[in-house]
């Protein structure tokens, strides 16, 4: 008897795979990463050392793998409120650009004698900015139905060009030997560090409690069961008297302040200047952390620490390897494509069945 695979619907989704989808297709992203580090003529050992061991090796490689995290976990955790509300925000990168903008254009202010306070402005900047350039893409599907996916991702080349006039022209540093770069900012419009020796800043505690203020308003709060009745449902959540609208700017209000203040909380705290190497595709990226981490908080900041390892494991690889940098961006994409197919289990499963046969009569 042959036998084949077959997907089957499952009568309901499975519990079990949705949350051991992202386990699998971690494995199967490191199994192709063997494959592709052997057609390198790279050994695939010292490929996921390169990866997985040395960026948490010592105190110094972990502190840096936070450093990563905080912008990818921020920014994760207002995108997880967008795609729970439908709304489609694939433009943070644009938001947290703004945030960053909008933080040095206040950072710049500060001089020798400017106290401790002005973190607190800059920090808000960044928020305002993220959130006012998510409310043009608000605006324009609220008024006009424009749609969110193509408006907010077109504002990020917007975003980019923006930053681009500001560093080479009006911003540049005069004494910065003509490289498009800000000054350095005053040390009182950058963020405290938390450890000595270390670039961790007070940004990983604003992640931290993010990731326990969105899980309260996603599941203790009305207004968090109005948003993903809105996404789930639409027809239900205006039976129930839910606004629509309000969903649509809540979101995306929520998600560009997150991202905005990932912008802040970076140019004022490892980089302490504006430059043109702001936008390092933590706004793409996080997409990838929101879904590997089941658009969950808690699940997010094991997605965002694995993320972050595919950063630094993309620099070390880069000098220690001889691989262009691009690698980066193969092992998200690679880890992204791999959750895809895996979440299939989620609603489908695996069974071997019976080929059937037909007999064709001899002529």
């Amino acid at each position: 008897m042959v036998m084949r695979l077959k997907l089957e619907a499952r009568p309901q989704p499975s519990q079990v795979w949705s949350y051991g989808s992202p386990l699998l297709a971690l494995l199967c992203t490191v199994v192709i990463g063997v494959i592709l580090f052997a057609l390198l003529g790279k050994d695939p050992a010292r490929g996921l050392q390169v990866f997985f061991w040395d960026p948490i090796k010592t105190g110094y490689a972990l502190g840096e793998l936070l450093v990563k995290a905080t912008p990818l976990l921020l920014i994760a955790l207002g995108l997880a409120v967008c795609f729970r509300s439908n709304v489609w925000n694939i433009g943070a990168e644009g938001q947290y650009i703004l945030g960053a903008i909008a933080a040095s254009g206040v950072a710049l202010l500060a001089d020798k004698t400017t106290g401790g306070w002005m973190v607190v402005p800059v920090l808000l900047a960044g928020v305002l900015g993220g959130m006012a350039w998510a409310g043009i893409t608000a605006l324009l599907r609220d008024r006009f139905h424009a749609n969110e996916i193509l408006v907010s991702l077109m504002l990020v080349y917007v975003a980019v060009q923006l930053l681009g006039y500001l560093v080479f022209g009006p911003w540049k540093d005069p004494n910065g030997y003509n490289f498009p770069q800000t000054q350095t900012f005053e040390a009182a419009a950058r963020v405290p560090r938390l450890f000595a020796g270390s670039r961790v800043s007070i940004g990983l505690v604003f992640a931290l409690l993010g990731v326990a203020v969105t899980w309260v308003f996603l599941f203790r709060t009305r207004a968090g069961f109005a948003q993903q009745v809105g996404g789930l449902a639409p027809a239900a959540a205006r039976y129930a008297g839910f606004s629509s609208r309000g969903a649509l700017w809540t979101a995306l209000l929520i998600s560009g302040a997150t991202a905005g203040l990932a912008g802040a909380l970076e140019v004022a705290g490892p980089i302490g200047q504006l430059t043109p190497y702001v936008p390092a595709g933590y706004g793409f990226a996080a997409i990838i952390v929101a879904f590997v981490g089941r658009l969950h908080p808690v699940g997010m900041v094991f997605s965002a620490l694995l993320m972050s390892m595919f950063y630094i494991g993309g620099e070390l690889a880069q000098s220690r390897l001889g691989l262009p940098k691009s690698l980066t961006g193969v092992f998200q994409g690679l880890l992204l494509f791999s959750l895809l197919a895996c979440d299939t289990l989620v609603n489908y499963r695996l069974r071997w069945v019976a080929a059937s046969q037909k007999l064709q009569a001899s002529p």
